[in-house]
């Protein structure tokens, strides 16, 4: 199909051009249309005639560049970079195809406000994301981990808010040596950026948890199998983000995925039977949008089948190809009509089967989702130890840390969490107690204060192109504050810092979400933050919302005082934390925060393009 654009108009044009380009769903192809797309250029530009070119939009230039190269058949392309510099890599790979090898360029710690164009200036070095679908580890592979951050990354490892574990400082001459020591205990960073299936997350005590309804961590890992890495799926029109989980407290936040399958009992036939509730286009970023539910029971032998059928429907969406900022599945429902009912239609068409309708059974409690602490196991004498790690930051000690403790009192086995956690499983539960005494000298916390347990950070200015406010270093100053300020608070409190507008610490979800900014205090530009307040997964699931207030990065823990003091001294009977924000008015919380009642302020728009890596 031939779409006219129209040239403008140029000093060196005289008169306006129309040139016909083929464009389909934002691609410039080849092929019979290219001939095509020859002749009119012929017949309409005259010999040496000035032309003015028409500028590829940047959904243009993805969709071209994925046509062109799939990333991950070309990585002696790398090995050629590492060869022969820094200095010798393509532009297309430093902007775009590293991604699908898990990797970006570094930013210099100014973040977006250190460069142009809504993005900061990136450096020499590369960061790094290793996939670990559903979150599992063994020791020789979190060794592995240790020697590679601390050879390659200059000791920097940080979980991720999906289940990977990300390194920094990377060399270009590094990253065919840091990927083939991957590779050699059965590990890889392909697919965990880039317009693909993303690294799907499940339950760190799939298989272990006494309260589980299914152990659905084989689902996850034939979803991951069949999907991730695949040629057929590198070229989406956007990120894929999948969590598969049989936990019955949705610990891996289904109300965000792309796909989210929740284990599900039903009674059928005097019988209970197990399978899998879905939803479909979750996801956060400068647009937050909770997963849809579909009205259907899916039986286990049939869950593999449905994901998969929902990643072509995404691939073939050729309307989301048109903008980058709006490429996710989510947009199908915010902007172009799709309900539930219609996806499910889509999907029983595609792998021709009705599925029953079924009401959505319980929906997980407003409790903790994070498996931080000793848990027994369903295996008799056996417990999990789930470590909190603030900012999920490790250092190769805690890794080697880490392992050896799972080698000497268990079988060697760890799983990362959403929350930037990590839990040690099939350990003798007699021994737990000695376990927790090693955690602990490792500087690591098993049972920690409630400011402590619920912090999130994402990267922030120190490594990110498009943060405005530096994260992981204030979060844990800011953490430290309320611990020593309010150390007999009672409530459950989800507290997450993003240092910019795209809550990659996926703010909209908080209790607290902090917004990166820039403010002017004493004639000099200062990191801030805007509040986003009662935000929530679950039975109380919703958007935090934008109460119109920011304070300066210092301020922040005088304000959070004020409103979690306020909450103790005004709250009802049994009355919980997300329960007081949502019976309080953005007006009534706002003068919390601000000690007295101030004039709301508008939310800044996001600076820059939505990176790749964003919710």
């Amino acid at each position: 199909m031939l779409h006219q654009l129209e040239i403008p108009k140029l000093p060196q044009v005289p008169t306006k051009l129309i040139v016909g380009i083929r464009f389909f769903s934002g691609i410039f192809c080849g092929g019979e249309d290219a001939t095509r797309l020859e002749t009119i250029v012929s017949e309409t530009v005259k010999p040496g005639a000035e032309v003015a070119l028409v500028k590829e939009t940047k959904a243009q230039r993805s969709e071209r560049l994925k046509l062109e190269k799939n990333p991950w058949e070309a990585w002696n392309e790398v090995r050629r970079f590492a060869r022969e510099g820094r200095g010798s890599v393509l532009p297309e790979w430093a902007e775009f195809y590293f991604k699908w090898w898990g990797v970006y360029t570094q930013g210099d710690g100014a973040g977006v406000t250190g460069g142009v164009g809504g993005q900061g200036k990136a450096t020499e070095y590369f960061m790094m994301r290793i996939g670990l679908p559903n979150g599992l580890l063994t020791a020789r592979q979190l060794h592995a981990i240790a020697e590679i951050t601390q050879r390659y990354a200059r000791g920097v490892a940080d979980i991720t808010t999906r289940q990977n574990i990300q390194l920094h400082w990377l060399t270009i001459e590094a990253l065919p040596e840091v990927v083939d020591a991957l590779s050699a205990v059965g590990l890889s960073p392909k697919g965990a950026c880039g317009d693909v299936v993303r690294n799907v997350t499940g339950c760190p005590l799939a298989g272990l948890d006494r309260h589980e309804i299914l152990d659905a961590s084989p689902l996850a890992l034939e979803v991951s199998r069949m999907l991730s890495a695949n040629p057929e799926f590198y070229n989406l029109p956007r990120k894929f983000k999948i969590s598969v989980t049989g936990c019955p407290i949705w610990c891996s936040y289904p109300e965000i995925n792309d796909v989210a399958l929740t284990g599900l009992r039903r009674i059928k036939d005097g019988k209970q039977e197990l399978g899998y509730s879905v939803r479909v286009g979750g996801g956060l970023s400068t647009e937050p949008h909770l997963a849809v539910r579909l009205n259907a029971f899916v039986p286990q032998d049939r869950a593999l089948a449905v994901v998969r059928a929902i990643c072509e429907i995404f691939r073939e969406q050729e309307v989301l190809r048109q903008s980058r900022t709006h490429a996710r599945l989510k947009y199908l429902f915010l902007k172009h009509g799709w309900t539930a009912e219609r996806m499910l239609e889509a999907i029983e068409e595609k792998i021709g089967f009705r599925f029953e309708p079924c009401p959505e059974g319980a929906i997980a409690q407003d409790i903790y989702r994070d498996h931080v602490g000793v848990v027994p196991q369903r295996q008799p004498g056996l417990s999990s130890i789930g470590v909190t790690v603030l900012n999920g930051r490790l250092n190769p000690a805690q890794l080697h840390g880490l392992a050896a403790l799972s080698e000497a009192y268990g079988d060697g086995s760890l799983r990362a969490t959403i929350g930037q956690n990590i839990v040690l499983v099939n350990l003798a539960k007699a021994r737990t107690a000695e376990v927790v005494k090693k955690i602990a000298a490792l500087g690591l916390e098993v049972q920690p204060t409630v400011f402590y347990r619920g912090a999130v950070a994402c990267t922030g200015t120190e490594f990110c192109k498009l943060a405005i406010a530096e994260t992981k270093r204030f979060n844990q100053w800011l953490v430290g504050e309320l611990e020593e300020r309010l150390p007999d608070f009672d409530q459950q409190i989800r507290l997450h810092v993003t240092g910019c507008t795209n809550s990659c610490g996926q703010s909209w979800l908080a209790d607290i979400g902090l917004e990166g900014k820039k403010l002017k205090q004493g004639g000099q530009m200062v990191d801030a933050f805007y509040f986003c307040v009662g935000g929530a997964v679950g039975e109380y699931a919703g958007i935090a919302r934008q109460i119109g207030f920011r304070a300066a990065a210092q301020d922040c823990p005088d304000a959070i005082e004020r409103l979690l003091r306020g909450y103790l001294s005004q709250r009802e009977e049994d009355e919980n934390l997300r329960a007081f924000f949502r019976r309080r008015s953005d007006e009534d919380l706002r003068a919390l925060l601000a000690g007295a009642v101030v004039e709301a302020v508008e939310r800044d728009l996001a600076p820059g393009p939505v990176p790749a890596n964003v919710g």
